[in-house]
């Protein structure tokens, strides 16, 4: 049983859509998805095949899509409340659960067909979208990664052990992640490809520095996908930039809004899942929709650094981003649909030439967890949005060719690091908590689920400087650009020693490779140096933990020898290192570390102990100054005893 949700939670080989994965949540030979973890339900996902809708029917299509999720979180929910009846026999959740979703689901589809039909072509084929499919709990014996011809990282001494107990407890709040969400990336291979420039490329570079969403800007809407319908993602955003996101912002309203960007003529909307350390915390919105009642708990953790770089084309110019363009990389149910619109990518500081897509990564001492978005970067010209929220931009080719009648745009390459450290695995998370993203219920808060939004707000003359600056192949943003390399690899600290490789479940992990790297020098960033803060926290100053003003000025401090450092921190579960630059977009990779490596496992190096898993935030102040005084001058006191005592005896004896 669980802690927190309660649940029996096991194993299961997902099935999904076309695609290519690595590691033990790879395709097997039959093109199955496997990948460890609890029970969920696959649903068909009807928007992603509503490749035209007209716009007189939109606002309906897009309520009513957003009633499919609602459905499918709510049979989630009582899968979880029947676990353990499930496990022992799966047919026994048709009568209660998957039939009366299939009928929901039916009556909603022809209500989208209805919708489309009565002012355009009714689609056709939307009625077979309606059954979803329960995929029950199955042992993970290990053994087997189900790749067919990959080659994986082979878990270490003690793997096997720490994934067990890692899927036992399933998270905090019973639906993920588990220990083989996560892989140690000194175990993997780099995989990030230098991509070639043309002549003619675009070379330039053009940052916007808008924070790190200290004042608490949340939420689980979501406008692009679900206008007008109150926690539509049924997770949490963070946000930055424009202050006035919510599910029924008009144009208007992120026109008019305040932005928390350095320059203020960019009032663009940036926004992703947030992520929680499964602490046992319960923040604001434990009891609140698209929170803890939808299976996203603990506490939510403020990054430490966002960067946020407009990059050019290798093949060509770039032309202006319309204005109110909507932008979405990745997939949040990519768990259940597969991989082919996938774009997640995990790594850490000093390794971000080794990408993952499908793990989360075990960083070591002195670097941090970093996730990369590189956006779209090619559009149709015609559309600032389209039915599915895709079809209106594309991905450029290795090359940086844009398909037929869609032309180059700037790309929208957003990093974002966070000071959190590896998670215990071998004890389930107990000793430093588990780390993951907000998700749908029934994703289970999976790595390969992570995803970016994007609204273009700019000023149209800032977008112009913008274009001009990336074609000209200049270094342009609020405070000029930043002449940062990309770090090396942290050096091992002298503590750390020869250690066990993390507990990852199955095996390998994925390892992604972008298909190109950055041709420019890491740009400035917004920097963030307070402690992890607690949801309930919405005062707008950027504190450190001695409440003093955290650093916004973009750039990370250097030493004498111009390499970043990172300031010393006590008594946390995580050390900060340097920052990276920006990696690429995804591909597909596997790894295979060299017979004989010590990979320096950061989830097996000496862990602190139970009590660090409380807030890092409520440490610190006159509590703890004085409980470091008090001994001190006991001490001292005892000293000037002896001393006295010793003068006395001097004095008797002579």
């Amino acid at each position: 049983m669980l802690g927190g949700g309660g649940l029996v939670a096991a194993n299961v080989y997902a099935s999904a859509a076309d695609g290519t994965w690595g590691g033990d949540s790879g395709p097997d030979a039959t093109g199955q998805v496997r990948s460890a973890g609890m029970a969920t339900i696959d649903c068909p996902d009807v928007g992603s095949r509503l490749t035209a809708v007209p716009d007189g029917a939109r606002a309906d299509v897009d309520r009513e899509l957003a009633r499919l999720d609602q459905q499918i979180a709510a049979a989630y929910q009582q899968l979880q409340a029947s676990a353990e009846s499930v496990r022992q026999d799966p047919t026994a959740a048709d009568g209660p659960i998957m039939n009366p979703l299939k009928e929901q689901r039916s009556a909603t589809i022809e209500r989208i067909a209805v919708a489309i039909d009565q002012v355009g072509d009714r689609p056709e084929g939307l009625e077979s979208l309606a059954a979803c499919t329960l995929r029950p709990a199955q042992d993970d014996t290990g053994g087997d990664t189900g790749n067919a011809g990959e080659s994986s990282a082979p878990p270490a001494d003690g793997a096997q052990q720490g994934a067990g107990q890692g899927q036992n407890g399933a998270g905090q709040a019973g639906n993920g992640p588990v220990a083989s969400d996560y892989a140690d990336i000194t175990a993997v291979q780099p995989n990030v490809p230098n991509q070639p420039q043309q002549a003619d490329a675009s070379r330039g570079t053009f940052t916007s520095e808008c924070g790190v969403n200290a004042n608490g800007l949340f939420n689980s809407d979501n406008v692009i996908v679900a206008p007008g319908v109150s926690n539509g993602a049924h997770h949490f955003h963070d946000y930055i930039g424009n202050q006035s996101n919510n599910a029924f912002a008009s144009d208007d309203d992120l026109a008019d809004a305040k932005t928390s960007c350095v320059d203020q003529g960019d009032k663009s909307t940036y926004y992703w899942p947030v992520l929680r350390l499964q602490n046992g915390k319960q923040e604001r919105d434990a009891g609140a929709p698209g929170g803890g009642t939808e299976g996203n708990a603990g506490q939510i953790v403020t990054a430490k650094q966002v960067t946020l770089t407009f990059v050019g084309n290798p093949r060509g110019k770039v032309t202006a981003m319309p204005r109110l363009l909507r932008i979405i990389t990745g997939d949040a149910k990519a768990f259940v649909n597969g991989p082919t619109n996938a774009n997640a990518s995990w790594s850490c500081t000093g390794f971000e030439d080794r990408q993952l897509k499908d793990k989360y990564p075990l960083c070591p001492s002195g670097s941090d967890v970093v996730r990369t978005f590189r956006f779209q970067s090619c559009w149709d010209g015609r559309n600032i949005d389209s039915a599915n929220h895709r079809t209106h931009v594309a991905f450029a080719g290795p090359d940086g060719s844009c398909p037929e009648g869609f032309q180059a745009i700037p790309q929208l390459v957003q990093r974002i690091v966070y000071d959190v450290a590896a998670p215990s695995l071998d004890d389930g998370g107990r000793t430093v908590p588990l780390f993951a993203v907000d998700s749908f219920p029934e994703q289970l808060h999976k790595p390969v689920t992570d995803h970016g939004d994007f609204i273009n707000v700019f000023d149209e003359d800032l977008m112009r400087e913008m274009v001009d600056c990336i074609n000209s192949g200049r270094t342009c943003g609020p405070r000029g650009g930043d002449d940062s390399g990309a770090t090396t690899a942290p050096s091992p600290s002298g503590d750390t020693g020869a250690t066990d490789a993390p507990g990852t479940g199955t095996g390998g992990a994925t390892a992604d490779p972008a298909t190109s790297a950055p041709a420019e020098p890491a740009p400035a960033s917004s920097d963030s140096t307070q402690e992890p803060r607690t949801y309930t926290t919405t005062s707008p100053a950027n504190t450190t933990k001695d409440d003093k003003p955290a650093k916004q000025d973009g750039r990370t401090k250097q030493d004498s020898e111009g390499k970043q450092t990172a300031p010393a921190k006590a008594d946390k579960a995580a050390s900060t290192g340097p920052s990276d630059s920006g990696a690429g977009e995804v591909g597909q990779a596997t790894q295979t570390p060299a017979d004989g490596q010590a990979a320096q496992s950061p989830a097996a190096q000496a862990q602190p102990p139970a009590a660090q898993t409380e807030p890092q935030a409520v440490q610190g102040g006159l509590a703890e100054t004085g409980a470091h005084l008090w001994p001190a001058a006991i001490g001292t006191l005892l000293a000037l005893s002896g001393v006295v005592m010793l003068l006395r005896a001097r004095r008797l004896r002579y």
